[in-house]
């Protein structure tokens, strides 16, 4: 019973969070891509302060090889004096100077990837924002035409409600015609009364005609041309 009312409860929790996340969707995907322009923000200072760094390698590595290559002709130049014990400790500072070249051209190779993987990073980043503000654009459109939707399936109630409004307008429109049943009343009410039945004896020959016809008026006046 214990575990039944658990899954019940989770379920319950599960359909609950659903609702949520599909009521306050829009303020959910603003977030994300405010979060998300966060991070790229903070790689574009990670990759601002790499490329610095990297530069700074460079300039230190040109200016070892400027000391370098100026102790080297010092040295030879000591040498050419019989200065061997300068060309010595000459030797010396290279070797210290060579060494320390070695570690920051290592280093600067390390920052080139660095900065070769971030910048990758930052523009993946930056062309994914830009496809979410554009869904964004896409996803309040659509929000936007739901709530109307609710908003007039409110405001004219239920498709019901339409459909028996139909029907009605139908009914009015096909209903009989209030004319056409009074003369056909007014013919049943006459053949039901005596007066329809002289009528009737009358046109078919048998005494005289209750009613002048203009059959009989266009008969009389060519009688009197004759």
């Amino acid at each position: 019973m214990l575990n039944v009312l658990k899954t019940l409860f989770r379920g319950a929790s599960a359909r609950a969070e659903e609702q949520l996340i599909d009521h306050f969707a829009i303020d959910l995907i603003e977030q994300k891509i405010r979060e998300s322009e966060a991070a790229l923000s903070l790689a574009k200072s990670t990759l601002a302060a790499l490329i610095i760094r990297q530069r700074n390698e460079t300039q230190t590595l040109s200016r070892l090889d400027t000391q370098i290559a100026d102790l080297e002709t010092r040295a030879r130049q000591a040498l050419a004096a019989g200065r061997e014990d300068l060309a010595a400790d000459t030797a010396t500072a290279i070797a210290n100077l060579e060494n320390e070249r070695a570690v920051r051209r290592d280093t600067l190779d390390q920052l080139a990837n660095r900065v070769a993987r971030t910048q990758a990073s930052v523009e993946k980043a930056n062309r994914r924002i830009i496809d979410l503000r554009q869904g964004m654009i896409s996803a309040r459109a659509a929000d936007a035409e739901r709530k109307a939707q609710k908003s007039l399936n409110r405001s004219i109630g239920a498709t019901s409600s339409i459909r028996e409004a139909e029907d009605l307008i139908a009914r009015v429109v096909n209903g009989p015609d209030p004319f056409a049943e009074s003369e056909v009343l007014d013919e049943i009410d006459a053949g039901l009364s005596e007066k329809g039945i002289r009528d009737r004896l009358g046109e078919a020959g048998f005494g005289d005609k209750t009613k002048v016809r203009a059959d009989d008026v266009l008969a009389r006046l060519k009688s009197t041309n004759l």
